[in-house]
């Protein structure tokens, strides 16, 4: 079947492909086309069902109005959320999303971005994986448009939307001490990344303030191997002669395998030990407990990552700016 052009329909018509050209890409403002054969051009398009090449005529104009998403772990709730309401935002302003996934690898991101830019899209949003500074700094030589989301570099002058880690961790661990759980434990992944060092910073000053920080109350959970290393931070856990009290989960992720390994020892949840964690998921709905979580501004962080992404590429905002947006505590 040939596919239908320009010139297939100008050839239907017996008129030149600047013709129909003229009258398909709405720049008949003047009458040099009739009335009579704009309808019929249009009309022989629809019939024809022709689809405009929107990749080849962004591209002329110097755009293709595609921008990359790059997510941490698609699978996970948050990162899904992220992504939908990009995507949903993006239609909006006539934008489509490509979305690629890296698992927390360093060199999946660099793969991603690779083929990002294969596909010359217009600019980036991206999840950074730990120890991806130097890469982030190569799309800033570059110049092309880059936001990061839920994770930035404080010493890279880069466009970023992150919320208020430190405050909202420190203020939900005072919280826990107030409520009068005494030996809390804060569980993060084993890495070196912005956000989770907020995280991990808020509880610990936190329970600093309350005198009552013992750097037993951190543990660390590797992201590949976190149901293994989990049950190992549990097992140790339980095993210590001042009984911890309360767990906080530093993410949705992690705190999901946090009550499976708990259920699993025949632990009543919020009764002989207290949970809270980041992130709302359906799978803590089905509990016969209530889980007080922190929550994300998610739809807010796309729409804002989103803006200046587009500030970026169409030059209207190309000086880099920090957002931190608010989370709270959903008792």
């Amino acid at each position: 079947m040939e596919k239908v052009s320009l010139k297939v329909i100008a050839r239907e018509l017996g008129v030149s492909a600047a013709t129909v050209s003229l009258v398909l890409n709405g720049k008949n403002k003047n009458g040099r086309v009739s009335e009579e054969m704009s309808q019929k051009i249009i009309d022989k398009a629809a019939e024809l069902n022709y689809i405009p090449n929107s990749l080849a005529k962004g591209l002329k104009m110097g755009h293709s109005k595609s921008i990359g998403l790059i997510v941490a772990d698609i699978s996970n709730v948050f990162f899904g959320t992220l992504a939908l309401h990009i995507q949903n935002y993006a239609e909006k302003e006539g934008y489509t999303v490509i979305i690629g996934n890296t698992n927390e690898k360093l060199e999946e991101m660099e793969k991603m971005i690779t083929f990002l830019n294969s596909r010359q899209v217009d600019g980036l949003i991206i999840t950074p994986a730990e120890g991806s500074e130097v890469l982030i700094g190569s799309i800033l030589e570059s110049k092309k448009p880059v936001v990061l989301v839920d994770r930035g570099f404080p010493e890279l002058n880069v466009s970023s939307v992150l919320i208020n880690n430190y405050e909202v961790c420190y203020h939900s661990t005072r919280l826990l001490i107030n409520k009068g759980y005494k030996k809390p434990v804060f569980i993060t992944y084993k890495q070196d990344q912005f956000h989770t060092n907020e995280r991990k910073r808020g509880f610990v000053e936190a329970m600093k303030d309350a005198g009552l920080f013992n750097p037993y109350h951190v543990k660390e959970v590797s992201y590949q191997c976190l149901e293994k290393d989990m049950e190992k931070a549990i097992s140790q856990l339980l095993k210590y002669k001042r009984k911890v009290d309360a767990i906080f989960f530093a993410t949705n992720t992690i705190s999901m395998a946090g009550v499976k390994s708990l259920l699993k020892r025949g632990l009543l949840i919020q009764k002989d030990i207290q949970v809270m964690c980041f992130d709302e998921t359906d799978a803590m709905n089905l509990f016969p407990f209530k889980v007080p979580f922190i929550k994300q501004p998610i739809e807010e962080m796309a729409k804002r990552s989103l803006e200046l992404l587009i500030g970026q590429i169409e030059n209207k905002d190309i000086k880099p700016r920090k957002l931190f947006l608010e989370a709270k505590l959903i008792n």
